[in-house]
């Protein structure tokens, strides 16, 4: 007898208005920008031939922004889930990109002494723990059908990572999840019998200088 097929699709939020370019993690007050408002769009007509009942998101603006369309489009509520949070990271709030000043400066070297936990922000293991636990609820409140989970890169990057038994800690610049993609993990039952990874918003991605490492995402 065959199992329930379930598939939850993980959604990295649009770009966010960041004309400061800082580090922003879960600072509240980051929105969307317009480019990132077409890009929710462009997730949600992705997705308009499947079969979603459940639309959980982060509950950061953006990620509540990104998952307005989806819900929209299948007339469902938007759902909060804590566990899809952006990562907490001590370089919140600052800039920290090339030349800025934030890693060359040697007060800030203790924090980057452990790439591996890491030092700087919440440990990858935590990361990967509550994100698989948000994307099995996910999977119960969608079972026989599809779920939309709607995190932020680094999270979405690691509970990948995790479910494919890979060590945690990586190059960030390898990271393959840009913004409004989808990561989606097919199960039967309760078992995950693949992944599968798109980018509907490419072609809006491309009009978006930097915005593949954009900060904080």
């Amino acid at each position: 007898m065959t199992g329930s097929t379930t598939v939850v699709h993980v959604l990295r939020h649009g770009e966010v208005h960041n004309p400061e370019k800082i580090l922003y993690g879960r600072l509240p007050g980051f929105r969307l920008s317009e480019l990132g408002g077409q890009m929710a769009k462009a997730a949600a007509q992705a997705l308009a031939e499947r079969d979603i009942t459940h639309v959980v998101a982060s509950p950061l603006e953006r990620a509540q922004e990104t998952a307005e369309p989806i819900a929209a489009q299948f007339k469902l509520p938007v759902a909060t889930d804590a566990r899809l949070i952006e990562s907490a990271n001590w370089f919140e709030g600052r800039k920290v990109g090339p030349g800025d000043g934030s890693f060359r400066d040697p007060r800030n070297w203790w924090v980057l002494r452990d790439p591996v936990t890491p030092s700087w922000g919440e440990p990858y293991k935590q990361i990967a723990e509550r994100m698989f636990a948000a994307l099995h609820a996910a999977r119960v409140a969608a079972e026989g059908h599809e779920a939309v989970c709607v995190s932020h890169q680094l999270p979405v990057w690691i509970l990948r990572r995790y479910v494919e038994r890979k060590r945690l800690w990586h190059d960030p610049r390898r990271r393959q999840c840009s913004l409004a993609s989808l990561t989606s993990f097919h199960f039967e039952d309760t078992k995950i019998v693949g992944i599968g990874y798109s980018e509907p918003a490419a072609h809006l991605v491309a009009m978006s200088p930097g915005a593949r490492t954009a900060k904080g995402a």
